[in-house]
């Protein structure tokens, strides 16, 4: 896993080194926010070309159209809450939950309660986004995910968390890689479905929060949510499937595959480097 990270450190240290970043850092925050917010709801099952993201100003009239909607706006607000994520994870991930769902809806923010289960994190589609652009066999079975956890259960494991990430911050000794803090949110979250929806939008969004806290990502322009569409749907469920069995090649699993996707997210936004410095941005 030392290999994966250092390779990683090595890509985003390069991308920040790109002679665009010295003029235009703003830019590509701006289009990786854009590109990584497509990619997530694309996860989600809403899988809409990039140009259609970008031309659209009504997110409302269908479920596609509003989880596209709820991406974006979580992607517009994750930087800006740094400051309270620092001290109160869990406040962050009920503000991103109400982003994602509105405040019109009684659920907004709310976890789960007892009796109630949470929307599929992967919506039954067979796409590209689904295979990875993979053929996959004719009736080849997911990977199992056990189920969503009791909310009572949720809690606790929810604030142990909060309680690793902020010690985190006041400087404990001792704590691991960013990357590896960012896989572990991300797969904790998505294994205990805090919310009743939206829980792979505000899972996703909390890596990328942790990637700028960490200062691994700190203008926020590897889109790690791009290079879990490259990678397919049905490889990053296997892999979270691993994450939930916690066992240690699970784990291993797991942080690979995050590692490989934020690699990806690392070539997407040096693509639009060499874009711009060509003048075709």
């Amino acid at each position: 896993m030392s290999e994966t990270v250092a390779e990683v450190r090595k890509a985003v240290d390069r991308l920040y080194g790109h002679r665009v970043m010295r003029r235009r850092a703003p830019e590509v925050t701006s289009e990786a926010a854009l590109r990584g917010a497509r990619a997530s709801a694309a996860l989600a099952g809403a899988d809409w070309p990039l140009e259609e993201v970008r031309r659209r100003s009504d997110f409302s009239a269908s479920d596609q159209d509003r989880t596209v909607g709820a991406a974006l706006r979580i992607s517009a607000e994750a930087g800006q809450l740094l400051s309270v994520w620092r001290t109160s994870p869990l406040q962050v991930l009920a503000r991103l939950h109400l982003l994602a769902v509105g405040d019109g809806d009684p659920a907004a923010g709310r976890p789960r309660q007892e009796g109630e289960r949470p929307e599929e994190l992967f919506p039954l589609q067979l796409s590209a986004v689904e295979t990875g652009g993979a053929v996959v066999a004719e009736g080849a079975a997911p990977a199992d995910l056990p189920p969503a956890p009791a909310p009572a259960e949720v809690a606790a494991r929810l604030d142990q968390l909060a309680q690793l990430l902020v010690a985190r911050t006041a400087g404990a000794p001792g704590g691991a890689p960013a990357l590896v803090t960012a896989a572990v949110v991300h797969g904790e979250l998505l294994t205990l479905r805090p919310f009743g929806s939206h829980n792979g939008l505000v899972a996703r969004a909390a890596q990328r929060i942790v990637l700028i806290a960490e200062g691994l990502d700190p203008k926020s322009i590897c889109p790690a949510e791009v290079g879990l569409v490259e990678l397919g749907t049905a490889a990053y469920r296997e892999a979270l499937a691993g994450y939930a069995a916690g066992t240690a090649e699970g784990m291993t699993t797991w942080l690979s595959h995050c590692g490989r996707a934020l690699g990806l997210g690392v070539r997407e936004s040096t693509a639009v480097c060499e874009a711009m410095q060509r003048g075709m941005v």
